[in-house]
């Protein structure tokens, strides 16, 4: 027999999921539920289960992070995957290869009770392997992409040492005096808003779509091994590998499948992308000459020509020009914000951007740096003028002023200028509130407003743009603070009230799920259940008998 989770913070689709599937006839003794991956990791701690159904979209938690740790401390756990994105299918293969089977919302019986089958099946089978050999096999061969790309970045950042590791070396056939390594670079231009758009706000879910397109087109000419770079925002490295061939023959064939690549990205997902090509080489520790020459032709991309399309950066170095700064503009734009003059500060920031535009040539890699230099110069000002350390993003990087809610996406010079304006607008707030002696953020606001509204529909946003924070530092900080997450407080007081309320035998239950803000009294009664391990009803006949004693 088997035991199933169900991780899904929707009440109705839980309870669908429960009717639906063919338990016994899958000999299935036991389903749990849990609202989010977070007590949704509790119940594998607390108990033995051999299969979880999870949603990609969940607060707290989301899927894919729970994947992750499940992946890591329970490796032989299967998984199956419930989502919302019905718009593409390529993705839905792919993923296919990570977890048992994906299903799309709305759930029904056939493609649930399918999947359950090929789950049960894959269990049955694990069951009777018993052989240690087989299973280190297997878990060697499930690790093994995880440890190719360790071994390329280690290669790209040059701290990798031939003669030490040679034995990780052979696992990316560094041994083959006849194999060719290249390397070519993507980075996705548009990656907040086809992120949010298209995949539902889930970074890691875009790479790895990004990522399989890239292998699924190699051939046997090529063959690809794509992965994310953590250490760069929007980049994904694609590494290219072939047996024999001239070098000028692979470089116009790498190039041949990046257009191939990116075109497929723009017409599968609307990605728009800036890809650059390195040179092949005979050694493999070669490849970060490779990848540097790749990173390169992306950086050089001239931004005043693109047009909102994806790109092929160019193989020539760009030639020396003067670099454009904005050092010698600081102490105007310091007077302008000191005296709460936005408008003006924007006239001088598009006097200067102008300047640029008529440059006939600014590359990505300029951007990049304009926009460093910028958030270095704001935040020198901004110190001066009394600004907190934390309401100022550490660095130009982009997780830094994604964290202070700066979209960071320009595909057109157009959309880059609008970035720098929203920049500048963000540290001129900061200023006016700081000079304005406006009163420090106080966690303890947001736990008097739960106790107040906690029959409202809330959300972690409304504090996140009330008091210009993100999203992770207010829930660690009212964490640290209360001992809950936000939702889960929310969720405490809810129930809190649904005791007293319950004590008072006048009211219906459907009332008093109305006045807890539950739309439908069943959900309610879940949500109850779920918290007390008993329902409504049978805890307010619980205390009747009590009061008779």
């Amino acid at each position: 027999m088997y035991k199933v989770l169900i991780i899904d913070d929707e009440e109705p689709l839980r309870e669908a999921i429960s009717i639906l599937g063919d338990w016994e006839g899958l000999q299935v003794d036991e389903v749990l539920e849990a609202t989010d991956g977070v007590s949704g990791l509790e119940m594998l701690k607390a108990h033995k289960l051999d299969l979880v159904i999870v949603d990609m979209k969940m607060p707290e938690m989301n899927g894919v992070e729970f994947l992750r740790i499940v992946e890591s401390e329970y490796p032989e756990l299967l998984t199956i995957v419930i989502s919302g994105y019905n718009d593409f299918e390529f993705t839905r293969q792919a993923i296919h290869s990570k977890v048992v089977d994906y299903l799309l919302k709305p759930i029904n019986r056939q493609d649930l009770n399918q999947a359950l089958r090929k789950a049960i099946g894959l269990l049955e089978a694990k069951r009777q392997v018993r052989s240690e050999s087989i299973t280190r096999n297997i878990a060697y061969n499930m690790s093994l992409p995880k440890l190719k790309e360790k071994i390329y970045l280690s290669i790209i950042e040059r701290s990798l040492k031939k003669q030490s590791n040679k034995a990780f070396l052979a696992l990316i056939g560094a041994e083959d005096e006849n194999l060719r390594y290249g390397a070519f670079v993507l980075r996705i231009l548009n990656m907040e808003s086809i992120r949010d758009s298209r995949f539902n706000s889930d970074t890691e879910l875009l790479y790895f779509a990004v990522a399989n397109v890239i292998n699924e087109m190699s051939d046997d000419r090529l063959q690809c091994f794509s992965f994310a770079n953590p250490k760069q925002e929007r980049e994904v490295i694609a590494v290219y590998t072939s047996r024999g061939g001239y070098p000028q023959e692979l470089l116009f064939q790498s190039e041949q499948l990046l257009k191939k690549v990116v075109s497929t990205l723009s017409s599968l997902f609307g990605i728009i992308s800036a890809g650059g090509v390195g040179t092949p080489c005979s050694d493999a520790l070669e490849l970060a000459d490779s990848y540097e020459a790749a990173s390169s032709s992306v950086q050089a991309v001239d931004l005043l020509k693109l047009t909102g399309k994806a790109v092929i950066g160019p193989q020539d170095k760009l030639p020396n020009r003067d670099v454009h700064s904005l050092t010698g503009r600081v102490s105007i734009l310091r007077s302008t914000l000191e005296a709460g003059n936005l408008n003006q500060a924007k006239t001088i920031l598009g006097e200067f951007i102008k300047k640029v535009r008529t440059s006939g040539l600014f590359s990505l890699g300029d951007a990049d740096r304009m926009i460093r230099e910028m958030v270095v110069l704001f935040n020198d000002i901004a110190l001066e003028l009394g600004v907190p350390a934390d309401k100022m993003p550490s660095s130009g990087g982009e997780r830094a002023l994604r964290s202070f809610r700066l979209q960071t996406d320009f595909a057109t010079f157009d959309e880059f200028e609008s970035l720098l304006m929203r920049i500048l607008e963000y540290y001129s707030e900061q200023i006016r509130k700081s000079i304005a002696g406006d009163r420090s953020f106080n966690v303890d606001d947001i736990k008097e407003y739960i106790d107040n509204h906690y029959f409202e529909d809330i959300k972690i946003s409304m504090f996140t743009e009330k008091y210009f924070l993100s999203r992770e530092y207010l829930m660690k900080l009212f964490k640290q603070q209360f001992g809950y997450g936000i939702h889960e407080y929310v969720q405490k007081v809810r129930m809190d009230k649904a005791q007293q309320l319950l004590d008072d035998s006048s009211l219906k239950i459907q009332d008093i799920s109305e006045m807890l803000g539950y739309k439908d009294k069943n959900y309610f009664s879940k949500a109850f259940r779920n918290y007390y391990s008993v329902s409504p009803s049978e805890y307010r006949n619980q205390r009747a008998g009590e009061g008779k004693k």
